[in-house]
């Protein structure tokens, strides 16, 4: 991953995403560099227009968030009210034992 945000890094600062740089933000960074990832990334990214990728993946989640927010919070509610129905039903079962122990004392 340190690879990618080393390209990210990069491209931010407006500097060619070549082997030579790539290596010298790991290293600047205190990564022990491999040669196949570096070479690998770089030739990945040779044809890859970053900023079009960046504007459509930051527009994409966005939409899916609130949707898997929502469900989390259905979910969250479902399980409280479970919850307070068996603890209910424990509840009667438990008035229930009470009630017979108490007759079995006057029985």
């Amino acid at each position: 991953m340190e690879y990618v945000y080393g390209a990210m890094l990069l491209h931010a600062a407006g500097k060619e995403i070549n082997e030579e740089n790539l290596k010298k933000v790991l290293e600047a960074a205190g990564i022990e560099v491999d040669e196949a990832k570096v070479k690998a990334l770089t030739s990945s990214l040779e044809e890859v227009n970053i900023d079009e990728v960046i504007s459509k993946a930051t527009t994409m989640p966005v939409a899916a968030a609130p949707a898997a927010e929502e469900k989390k919070e259905e979910k969250k509610e479902e399980e409280k009210e479970e919850k307070k129905e068996e603890k209910e039903e424990e509840e009667k079962v438990s008035e229930e034992e009470i009630a017979a122990g108490l007759g079995a004392l006057f029985g």
